[in-house]
């Protein structure tokens, strides 16, 4: 093989090999794009989920956290909740076999969960519903005095709207 020959076939190697890293480079903001689309949706889609829990009435938020737990492996879940129901609107079997007792407070965003219904819902969470695992379940924030009482009792909190707040970061 002669000198222009190899002069060519590296010429050509290098031509290539700069074709392929545009083409990488192209993929990667292909992708960049790709998943700031899918982070803005995420996003969108939180604030959407939000909404509809805001405009849910007390029963059909039970019904909604029902759900969650059957999606989540619960099985006998059964919305209990009702007038004198005693702190208990979802009850059901965790996947391990747990008792789940539920209390749901579907609150306008702007509000928030206080000690005094967390106190309540301890005082019959076990004793009246034999719960191994105490959940209450809101659609606003609770105060940093919930959360140290819930802290104390092994009360399980979960608030919707910073579940599709985190849910909404982390797909960023």
């Amino acid at each position: 093989m002669g000198t222009g020959t190899v002069v060519l076939v590296v010429l050509a190697v290098l031509g290539a090999g700069g074709l392929v890293g545009v083409l990488v480079q192209a993929g990667r903001r292909e992708a960049e794009a790709e998943k700031a689309r899918l982070a803005d949706q995420a996003r969108v889609q939180a604030v959407r989920s939000m909404e509809a829990v805001w405009a849910m009435g007390p029963r059909e938020f039970e019904e909604y956290v029902a759900d969650l737990c059957r999606r989540d492996g619960c099985t006998e879940v059964l919305r209990v909740g009702a007038a004198n129901d005693l702190g208990a609107d979802v009850m059901g079997q965790l996947p391990d076999g747990r008792k789940l007792v539920v209390q749901c407070k579907r609150y306008a965003k702007h509000r928030t969960v206080g000690s005094p219904d967390l106190q309540k819902f301890n005082g019959t969470a076990r004793s009246e519903h034999g719960a191994d695992v105490p959940l209450f379940v809101a659609s606003c924030k609770f105060t940093k005095q919930a959360r140290a009482f819930a802290a104390r009792h092994g009360l399980v909190l979960v608030d919707v709207f910073s579940d599709c707040q985190r849910r909404a970061r982390v797909a960023r």
